[in-house]
């Protein structure tokens, strides 16, 4: 058997690079798959369903919690359940804390941190009554070490873990798990813009000397959601090869 075959995850952000690698090897583990993305997305959707499962792509503004509420309920009435959830929705918005405008700290710490906390709390009740589930953070090695000129990005990937372990302490009676994961170097879209120095300074600071795949973080994140990772609560994984030991 598969190792999700008859749950449902619900992934946000999932309509591209890190998200949508962890819903289709989700899906190719038997997992019905809801994801989010700003825009409803028929092509994502289409691709993951041809693996056999169901999936559904809604559009949410993950910072919005009444909007929150409201899809969840949705997600919860096509699919019945809420068995995993993925909190991968993020943005980045750079600058130096000296010229760092209000505007790009609230709008990071509100995608990136506000919007798990509005997801959780939608779904917390909803795997109450299942007597299990497993939430997922997606953090970021900046999370755990800080990083120059990301202070706004560093401190909601800080806050997604504090939140995984909080939720982890609270909720762990009710058979619900809350893990962190914390990707370094990733081959994504975003990394690919950086300029060339940038990128050949962070490889000479990885032992393992490349970047990883999103495939990489995809496969932490399904043994985080299945029954392998049934005693593991209120970690955090770091994906960086090697890089912050």
């Amino acid at each position: 058997m598969k190792l999700l075959t008859g749950k449902t995850a619900l992934i946000t952000g999932a309509a591209r690079g890190i998200g949508k690698a962890i819903a289709l090897r989700f899906a190719a583990e038997g997992a019905n798959i809801a994801f989010t993305d700003l825009a409803v997305n028929e092509e994502t959707e289409a691709e993951i369903a041809a693996l056999g499962v169901k999936c559904k792509s809604y559009a949410s503004n993950a910072a919005d919690f009444s909007e929150t509420e409201t899809l969840v309920k949705q997600v919860k009435e096509d699919f019945g359940t809420i068995d995993v959830l993925v909190n991968n929705a993020g943005i980045t918005k750079d600058g130096l804390m000296l010229r760092m405008t209000e505007q790009q700290w609230d709008a990071v710490i509100g995608v990136n941190l506000k919007s798990a906390f509005n997801f959780i709390h939608a779904c917390v009740p909803v795997m109450m009554r299942q007597r299990g589930g497993s939430i997922i953070n997606m953090a970021s090695v900046v999370g755990v070490h800080g990083n120059a000129g990301q202070a706004n990005y560093a401190a909601s990937k800080a806050g997604m873990i504090a939140l995984a372990k909080s939720i982890a302490q609270e909720m762990g009676p009710k058979g619900i798990r809350a893990n962190a994961i914390a990707p370094g170097f990733i081959e994504t879209a975003m990394t690919a813009a950086l300029p060339d120095a940038v990128r050949e300074d962070w490889m000479k600071k990885i032992p393992l000397r490349r970047g990883g795949k999103p495939e990489d973080v995809a496969d932490v994140a399904l043994f985080l959601a299945s029954d392998l990772s049934s005693y593991v609560s209120g970690q955090v994984i770091q994906i960086d090869g090697g890089m912050n030991m």
